[in-house]
């Protein structure tokens, strides 16, 4: 059966009114397809050669559907239906959604497509965030092999790391990164000799035998001196030892790590030591059995560090036999019946291991809780308060003071006859003209603005995210590898915003503050690490990272950062512009002498003090987790005092902008961003006596590896605190202005 001409049932539409011309005069590319579904019921005839005729599919079937004069094609037992379509093509002369007037977007424009790109980012960012810290129970047979990876050597003496190979420990042939994810590569995991077996114990295993030289000698003694202890890994749970409490309670503690060695006095000495090795670890895994019957999960990690000189012997076909390490090896250090094994040059040490397993009842989601307990949950639930009495305080005495001054100012000043009495008005109302005059390295105002802004976003998505069981606890490293995808992906806030404030001012060159803005602050931040990374690595220290991964930041950085943070310039730069509300003169005003109190730099760090009483308390407990490499997650607490510490810094940045204006000084851009940054500065000063009170710094390369990364946290304190003050005084400059009538 054939059909000659058809027409609409579904009118199948290709519309090229979304395409463009291409260069070739016959050529085109389609950029649109539409389709208008219909119902019609055909006309039916057949001719004398009994061929099909739809009398109503012709040129003008398309025209009859506008007009209604169409009968509807129903459907029931028997209905005979023929199927038909059309097609129109439309040429379009310019793109869609951008007809650019007056340099602004029309209706249905980028603009309103603004919501959703919005919306996808942050869908984005949840998905990219709870992929990258899912993790799933591993299910382990008996006898799959268990490989336990070593990360670092640490000491809270000196809080200086050490890769675990920089001592004379036994090797394995090929020494690789055993990183599942970008952070852990960061924190620089590696393989090691110690491998089990799922539920096969161990008895006592010779590792490697090792003949220490002076220098290795002067090393492991060094580091015994400095308290210094070993971490290692297992199925993402660190490796702990099991220590009774101090406090005389009968509570059981765990410390991570174990020491790599100690020393005692001499025997009738009071001044000279010996120093002892730890060479063989007595490991116990503790396991949950699985739903099926041969599987379990792997619920705890312990080690008992001992030390022992073993006995070594030569049989007749010359292979070394350990007399001291066997079957009951583990006994001997129960009944006190071994030899200390001492560190001194030529010593021939031989290193072991053994391994047992325990069933426990504690479940795989449960784990962690050994590890997450807070001793100290009262001192926070202060802190917080604190704070919040701190804030309230504040909020309270500000806004009343605030509104009753300015609304009788604003009341007196539009109650005024002429423009001779207005003249004869003092303070803020006088800045009209001036207020709103651009700053001085305006681009890079925006660039700082825009940086804060990115970064205030990462904070707070990290610390939702976290909160809202987004992360996961128990993947090693995905702190840190959810904070650089965040941080990558709300670029296109930092530029989007750093482009919508230079606009502001009546520039086009978003470009530059664009580039300022991608490259400015986060390029000194990542200077910072790369040189304090490198300067790691060339002493051998555990937090030195290799080429490649300094290479893959860089490639994120200019790769992904940069691209979007001029994605969201060019969408912040075709926004509608923030209003000035009041035209600038174009001759500036003249600022009279500031008294001692409103001098920028009295009034900056008086700005601070405040902010930093309130957040005082958890900035102990952060540094601590910072450079004790120790989990945070208290999130709840973070999130609470992260919250107040930007409330009282928008107020605080608000109140000093009002003195300074009812001083007739108009150069508030700058200062309003330093007055809401002011808590950094404290936080150095705080960093520094932390530092000296309760670590000792011993050698110079410390004080350079704290110091790197708190100038890097400060850093990124100061533009998140600043920004958000800058954008507060803002909001209060264009609030009070516009509640002014100015002819």
């Amino acid at each position: 059966m054939e059909v000659d001409q058809l027409s609409i049932s579904r009118v199948l539409k290709l519309d090229s009114r979304h395409s463009t011309q291409d260069e070739e005069a016959n050529s085109a590319r389609i950029v649109g397809f539409e389709v208008t579904p219909k119902s019609i019921k055909h006309e039916i005839q057949w001719d004398y050669t009994n061929r099909l005729n739809v009398s109503t599919s012709n040129n003008s079937t398309r025209y009859m559907f506008e007009e209604g004069g169409v009968s509807l094609q129903e459907v029931y037992a028997g209905a005979d239906i023929i199927f038909s379509y059309d097609v129109v093509y439309k040429l379009l002369l310019r793109l869609p959604y951008l007809s650019q007037q007056n340099g602004e977007v029309d209706g249905g424009g980028l603009m309103e497509q603004m919501p959703r790109i919005t919306s996808f980012i942050f869908f984005f960012l949840l998905l990219i965030t709870t992929a990258t810290s899912a993790v799933a129970p591993r299910d382990f047979r008996r006898g799959d092999e268990l490989q336990v990876k070593v990360n670092k050597l640490f000491s809270a003496k000196t809080l200086l790391p050490y890769d675990y190979y920089y001592l004379k420990n036994c090797r394995p042939p090929t020494i690789r990164d055993a990183a599942q994810n970008f952070g852990q590569v960061l924190r620089g995991d590696r393989t090691s000799v110690y491998t089990f077996h799922m539920r096969e114990e161990q008895s006592c295993t010779v590792t490697c035998r090792i003949v220490l030289s002076a220098q290795d000698a002067k090393d492991f003694k060094e580091k015994i001196d400095d308290d210094y202890r070993a971490y290692m890994i297992l199925d993402d749970l660190p490796v702990v030892v099991r220590r009774k409490s101090l406090d005389g309670s009968r509570s059981t503690v765990y410390q991570h790590g174990f020491e790599v060695g100690f020393k005692a006095l001499y025997a009738g000495t009071d001044e000279v030591y010996s120093y002892y090795i730890t060479n063989h670890l007595s490991f116990k895994v503790m396991y949950h059995r699985g739903e099926e019957a041969n599987s379990a999960r792997i619920v705890g990690f312990e080690v008992t560090p001992n030390s022992i000189k073993h006995e070594v012997q030569w049989d007749y076909t010359n292979r070394l036999n350990v007399s001291t390490c066997n079957n009951s090896t583990r006994y001997l250090f129960e009944e006190g019946g071994v030899s200390l094994q001492e560190v001194y040059a030529g010593a021939d040490i031989i290193f072991s291991y053994d391994v047992v397993y325990k069933e426990s009842e504690i479940e795989w989601a449960s784990r962690w809780d050994a590890y997450l307990l807070i001793n100290d949950g009262q001192i926070h639930w202060f802190s917080i308060a604190n704070s919040l009495l701190i804030m309230l305080f504040f909020c309270g005495t500000v806004a009343t003071i605030m509104i009753r001054t300015l609304r009788k100012g604003i009341a007196s000043y539009d109650q005024l006859e002429s423009k001779d009495e207005a003249h004869e008005e003092m303070g803020w109302k006088l800045l009209h003209g001036d207020v709103f005059r651009p700053p001085l390295n305006l681009e890079v105002v925006c660039a700082c603005a825009g940086s804060g802004l990115q970064m205030l976003g990462t904070t707070l998505a990290t610390m939702i995210f976290a909160l809202l069981g987004c992360f996961s606890y128990f993947n090693h490293g995905w702190l840190m590898t959810a904070m650089v995808l965040l941080w990558l992906l709300m670029s296109f806030f930092g530029g989007y915003s750093s482009a919508r404030l230079q606009k502001m001012f009546k520039t086009t060159d978003w470009k530059r503050s664009g580039l300022k803005t991608a490259l400015l602050l986060p390029g000194i931040v990542l200077s910072v690490f790369f040189a304090v990374r490198t300067l790691i690595w060339g002493e051998m220290l555990s937090s030195g990272i290799p080429f490649g991964t300094v290479l893959a930041l860089s490639i994120l950085w200019f790769g992904v950062s940069g691209p979007l943070v001029f994605l969201g310039g060019y969408f912040g730069n075709r926004k509608t512009s923030i209003e000035a509300l009041v035209e600038t003169c174009k001759i500036p005003r003249k600022i009279p002498k500031q008294r001692w109190y409103l001098r920028p730099i009295f009034s900056i760090l008086m700005a601070g003090i405040l902010p930093f009483v309130s957040v005082l308390i958890e900035a102990r407990f952060i540094q601590t987790y910072l450079l004790m490499n120790q989990l945070c997650f208290m999130f709840g607490f973070l999130l609470a005092i992260f919250v107040v510490l930007m409330i009282l810094c928008a107020e605080i940045a608000v109140v000093f902008c009002y003195l300074q204006l009812c001083s007739e000084d108009y150069n508030w851009w700058w200062r309003a961003f330093l007055n809401g940054g002011s808590p950094a500065f404290y936080l150095f000063v705080y960093s520094v006596f932390f530092l000296f009170t309760k670590w000792e710094i011993i050698i110079r390369v410390c004080g350079i590896w704290y110091a790197g990364y708190i100038f890097i946290v400060l850093c990124a304190v100061l533009v998140v605190t600043g920004s958000v003050g800058f954008y507060a005084c803002l909001w209060f400059v264009r609030m009070i202005y516009s509640s002014v009538k100015i002819e």
